[in-house]
């Protein structure tokens, strides 16, 4: 069955995700803000769930359409076939966003397309009830400037819930944009890797799981798994597919370090949780301790942010030591993400190579890339 896909992602990260599209073979429709449209079928659910490292969700777009009023909206809801998708005991819901719309209420819009569906459903069922205890559709209508979009949500929990984070600290990255800042760095496996101020260890994790070519969705549950329309043979075979797509032979080089003890042990709990415990040393020390292991290494890194009183002197202790440990090792690469606009100048005392802006949570970041000099 041909499927139309939305792989929902940070705004900034969409050619991430796009190229992440592209490598599971799915060809690309279009790309937008904050989400890449592409071509699947049923597998490309059950692949694109367990494989994409960047995306925050993938959903299943049932329509687009223009609608200027509430008749429209609730006729071309109904006439979708939803009975192919959801099953008599369907659990559903419907929520809702509305941006420069004439349909400006978001609760009428969900109310609307609520009831289309299951008028939908009574005529074909004959049912005037529906129990809805079995498996969940969670259905968004999207309005844009009188555009509707209809989709459902494949993945249940974002795509960032790993589970693999037992223990945590304050002010985690989350696992889609440490993977992707992983990405953008173009790091190989060859190449020694450090974030000397790692916290719960998400980034050196997400490097980690690249490194050995672990599917990231691989140890989690996922809404679609209990959908009539997917079989459950898809899952059983892309799952035992990427359990023995796992490279256990290469030699990873990764380094993780933080001035906190509760860090620390937060990160090699999760690194555990993960499977990559063996591939990477963790070490409590201050950013003062950086040490080069090995030539033409890459920094990459989220160090504080200074968005709380008291830590503005802490960050230039940090970029200090950046700036002394870069001028001795000047075929480093450091990749860092952060809210302060003169990072360039503090820490390099140049314009970076390549400047994205990416937001962290609701933080609108930088992540600055500066290349190590080739030897």
């Amino acid at each position: 069955m041909k499927l139309e896909l939305i792989a929902t992602a940070t705004f900034g990260l969409e050619a991430v995700v796009k190229r992440e599209i592209e490598a599971l073979g799915y060809p690309i429709q279009k790309t937008e803000d904050g989400k890449v449209t592409y071509l699947g079928d049923e597998r490309a659910i059950v692949r694109s769930n367990l494989w994409l490292r960047s995306a925050d969700r993938v959903l299943l777009k049932m329509a687009e359409f223009d609608a200027l009023d509430f008749e429209t909206l609730f006729q071309r809801t109904k006439a979708l076939a939803w009975e192919e998708l959801i099953p008599l005991d369907g659990k559903f819901t419907v929520t809702g966003t509305s941006v420069k719309s004439k349909l400006h209420s978001v609760p009428a819009c969900q109310k609307i397309v609520k009831k289309a569906i299951v008028e939908r459903m009574k005529d074909f069922y004959g049912l005037e009830q529906f129990a809805e205890t079995g498996a969940e559709y969670t259905v968004k209508a999207t309005l844009l400037k009188d555009r509707v979009t209809l989709t459902v949500d494949t993945s249940g929990a974002g795509l960032h819930k790993r589970g693999y984070r037992v223990c945590d600290v304050a002010a985690p990255i989350k696992e889609t944009l440490a993977a992707a800042m992983v990405q953008l760095s173009f790091w190989r496996e060859n190449r020694l890797l450090v974030d000397p101020c790692c916290g719960s260890g998400t980034i050196p994790i997400e490097a980690a799981m690249i490194g050995r070519n672990i599917a990231p969705g691989l140890n989690r549950a996922f809404a679609c798994q209990e959908w009539e329309f997917i079989k459950p043979k898809l899952w059983k075979e892309e799952k035992q597919a990427a359990y023995e797509a796992i490279d256990y032979d290469t030699q990873l080089q990764i380094y993780g370090s933080d001035i906190s003890k509760k860090a620390i042990s937060a990160a090699r709990a999760n690194a555990e949780e993960a499977g990559v415990d063996d591939c990477i040393v963790f070490d409590r020390k201050d950013v003062a301790g950086l040490k080069a292991a090995g030539a033409n290494g890459i920094v990459i890194t989220n160090s504080p942010y200074g968005e709380r009183i008291g830590e503005e002197e802490e960050i230039a202790r940090i970029y200090k030591s950046f700036t002394h440990f870069f001028r001795e090792h000047p075929d480093w690469s450091l990749f860092i993400i952060t809210t302060d606009k003169d990072a360039e100048e503090r820490i390099m005392g140049r314009k970076a190579n390549r400047r994205r802006k990416l937001y962290n949570g609701r933080l609108e970041t930088c992540y600055y890339q500066f290349h190590g000099e080739k030897k």
